[in-house]
């Protein structure tokens, strides 16, 4: 597995400390984007914590998750969350090691009181120390939180950085990106109130041989089914929900989202409602399974002008935390369908992530390089060699294409509603299941190069013939 360096340099610790005013959360930050460029520690936020105990507990769950491998658990993970400020709310994100769970925790604005909320994302320290004295955090407690250092801290501070240097493998900023298209496919399927989703999370297996549930909405609760009968939610590795268990106490709710039932494994994302704050973790389709290799990115990176989309649906971004489609096709001219493209491909550079509870997506700003992540998807790579190639050839109709491999053809067929299967071994394991084939991405790059010439001709003869009329 591909692996690069990342780099945390914190100006001191996260901590809880005590002071004349209370107890204060100092959450260090390391890099990230601001909208006023690349800052070494920003700062985005100093207040209080309106419900000081839920907000820890549930800080601490995003925690577990950034140190936890639900597959091969023996390895260990150590990446700090990422936190980003949408200028109403601060967004704490975590993806465990084995890319199969990913956690988020929106602190909202009922949760927050003090100052401005900035804009911007930045990676915050979590150490031991910080996780024992966040465990110790009451009710009752004040409890200050401030995001990153104040600007006298900044420009006085002489002492050593705080470093950390840890592997990132290439699977994990795929994930950040194939999480926000599945999420964008799910509806809510169910909502508990707090009693009821008490009982039903504490009934989940906790350890043991991973498998998949399936549930379905029964009155107030869930109840377990083994068919994907209508309205049913899968659950794979019900364990991976483990890290939900610090915040029962507090929940007010519990809400399941998911895809439409169907025979095979899905992802799906569970939600619990906390006092000012909504703590989600979404679940890959199996406990071995990553999302790294869903493939849910691959039709958008396919199209020809994605790239161009992606540049003018990113100027219209500013951290803001609902990112409606219908609004960005206004503003930009493209289309529906473009815009969600260009969406999935800033995805890849972690600047879009989707909030189930609002139906929407919303910005940050993470690291990376959206070329990074597409050119270490083997897929993609081949299906653009084998255009390349001249390997792919239409047949009349327009329905079915073949593909021609060394010295044995596959066939493509897309049926009314674009929906294309293959002859390949691929598509016989997957059905489409973890995306497109090679064959069918090449196909796919084939055909919308011919509607665009087909396109391109016709905007030539019109304007031919405006000539011819004009004279």
């Amino acid at each position: 597995m591909t692996q690069s360096a990342h780099a945390y340099a914190y100006l001191r610790p996260s901590a809880v400390l005590d002071g004349a005013g209370g107890r204060h959360l100092d959450l260090a930050t390391s890099g990230g984007a601001t909208p006023l460029g690349a800052a070494a520690n920003p700062r985005f936020f100093a207040g209080f914590l309106t419900d000081p105990a839920p907000a820890a507990a549930a800080l601490l769950a995003v925690a577990d998750v950034a140190a936890a491998r639900y597959y091969q658990p023996q390895l260990r993970a150590s990446l700090d969350p990422v936190v980003t400020a949408n200028g109403d709310r601060l967004r704490f994100e975590s993806f465990s090691g084995c890319c199969g769970v990913y956690a988020r925790l929106d602190v909202l604005g009922a949760g927050l009181d003090g100052d401005d909320i900035g804009h911007g994302t930045t990676n915050v320290d979590v150490n031991n120390p910080l996780r024992e004295a966040l465990t110790r955090i009451g009710p009752a407690d004040p409890l200050h939180l401030a995001v990153g250092p104040d600007a006298l801290e900044v420009t006085t501070f002489d002492g050593p950085l705080v470093e950390k240097k840890v592997p990132l493998p290439e699977r994990w900023l795929r994930g950040f990106a194939e999480t926000q298209v599945v999420a964008a496919g799910f509806d809510l399927r169910a909502e508990l109130p707090a009693a009821e989703a008490v009982r039903f999370l504490r009934s989940l297996p906790r350890g043991g041989r991973s498998s998949v549930l399936r549930v379905v909405p029964a009155g107030r609760t869930l109840r377990p089914t083994t068919r994907p009968v209508p309205g049913a939610v899968c659950l794979p590795g019900p364990e991976r929900l483990a890290a939900l268990q610090r915040v029962l106490r507090h929940a007010t709710a519990l809400r399941v989202y998911g895809p439409a039932a169907g025979d095979a494994p899905a992802a799906s994302a569970w939600e619990v409602v906390l006092p000012g704050m909504r703590l989600t973790l979404t679940l890959s389709p199996d406990a071995s399974r990553g999302f790294s290799g869903e493939g849910g990115v691959l039709g958008a990176l396919a199209t020809g002008t994605v790239d161009q989309d992606a540049e003018l649906v990113a100027v219209l971004l500013a951290w803001e935390p609902r990112i409606e489609v219908a609004d960005l096709a206004e503003q930009s001219g493209l289309t529906p369908a473009r815009v969600r493209a260009a969406l999935t491909r800033l995805g890849t550079a972690g600047q879009i992530g989707y909030d189930t509870a609002e139906a929407a997506f919303f910005h940050r700003q993470l690291p990376y390089d959206a070329g990074r992540a597409e050119a270490a998807n083997p897929r993609l790579r081949a299906a653009r060699a084998l255009v390349a190639a001249g390997a792919v050839r239409l047949e009349p109709g327009g329905a079915t294409a073949v593909v021609t491999v060394d010295d044995h053809i596959q066939r493509v067929r897309t049926d009314d509603t674009g929906r294309a299967s293959c002859t390949c071994l691929w598509w016989a394991k997957y059905r489409g299941g973890r995306g497109p084939c090679k064959h069918a991405l090449a196909v796919g790059m084939v055909r919308e190069a011919a509607g665009r010439g087909a396109q391109q001709g016709r905007a030539a003869g019109e304007a031919q013939g405006a000539r011819g009329v004009r004279a």
